[in-house]
């Protein structure tokens, strides 16, 4: 069984169920995944509605490779695009969009890639590229970067306490040798993070792998500038997905989407200004979560934060 098959998308019958009011019984419903990976979600709407037209975007050359082979049977109605999902407007070249999905994060497959450095769990590569060979490492990050500014990627990115004396430890050490593998630094992470705080706040590489990750691949950056280019090619009626695995992707989320539901009409005045209303109903009350089931099966379901909205008015 390939890499692609074993892959179990993440809420994936919430995701349908969310998506089906833009998109079933159309011919020319166009559905964009803007972080296709291994393709699950895109195969199940594929397969869902037989006339609907994917545009799938990936950064990772090799997702879209696999992507491909999986969603072969529909290679008619589909295309693929190599971009980072802030190039959502380039994609669709004008096009309006009925549906569109954001599963934020590392994928199952560079998870999954010792050689791609991202788990903290065996010993690997500092690499964290979702690109491979675009860009600086996580070895580049952690062997360059002034203490102050690595502090600040820690505390910033991964919400980490001690980012200070992690960044302190880390110029320590690669004053005597480079790091270029990951088990030297989780040894520098169990040492540098109190037993205390091991014992309560999970594995003490958690937060510094996201951090290193989320700033090699500039991930926050890319989702402030995706969402509004999202939400601004969405079709009146059409409807977007965002699936968020850590609380600084679910925070920009919630902005952007509460930001155009909310009206724009001054407060007091008793009618609703012509083009001041909101442009997005809201269609999850806050973020939603997986069930125990769904972890059970899928543990990687586990952080996951599902937001939803549809766009009720053209955008201005």
């Amino acid at each position: 069984m390939g890499e692609a098959a074993r892959h179990v998308p993440v809420l994936l019958d919430r995701v349908l169920g969310l998506l089906a009011p833009a998109l079933a019984g159309r011919d020319d419903a166009v559905f964009v995944d803007c972080t296709l990976g291994l393709g699950g979600h895109s195969e199940a709407v594929l397969k869902a509605h037989p006339g609907v037209r994917l545009i799938g975007l990936d950064r990772d050359p090799q997702a879209i490779a696999l992507a491909k082979a999986r969603l072969a049977p529909f290679a008619d109605r589909v295309e693929f695009v190599q971009t980072t999902y802030d190039g959502i407007a380039e994609a669709v070249d004008g096009r309006r969009v009925d549906g569109i999905l954001m599963d934020l994060g590392v994928s199952s497959l560079q998870l999954d890639a010792r050689e791609r450095g991202f788990a903290y769990s065996q010993d690997a590569p500092l690499d964290m590229r979702m690109s491979a060979g675009s860009g600086e490492t996580a070895a580049d990050v952690l062997n360059t970067y002034p203490a102050a500014e690595l502090a600040r990627v820690l505390r910033d990115y991964g919400e980490e306490r001690f980012a200070r004396k992690i960044a302190a430890a880390v110029v320590r050490e690669r004053a005597k040798e480079p790091f270029t593998t990951s088990g030297r630094l989780v040894e520098l992470l169990y040492a540098s993070v109190p037993a205390a705080t091991r014992r309560t706040g999970g594995h003490p590489a958690k937060r510094t792998f996201q951090a290193l990750r989320i700033e090699v691949n500039r991930e926050l950056e890319s989702l402030r500038a995706a969402l509004p280019a999202a939400l601004s090619v969405l079709a009146v009626g059409g409807r977007i997905v965002v699936e968020s695995y850590q609380s600084l992707e679910d925070r920009m989320v919630k902005r952007a989407l509460a930001d155009l539901a909310a009206s724009r009409t001054p407060v007091g005045l008793p009618v609703e200004l012509p083009g001041h209303g909101p442009e997005l109903t809201l269609l999850t009350r806050g973020a939603e979560v997986a069930n125990e089931s769904e972890i059970e099966d899928n543990p990687r379901a586990a952080p996951v934060r599902l937001r939803a909205a549809e766009r009720i008015r053209e955008a201005t």
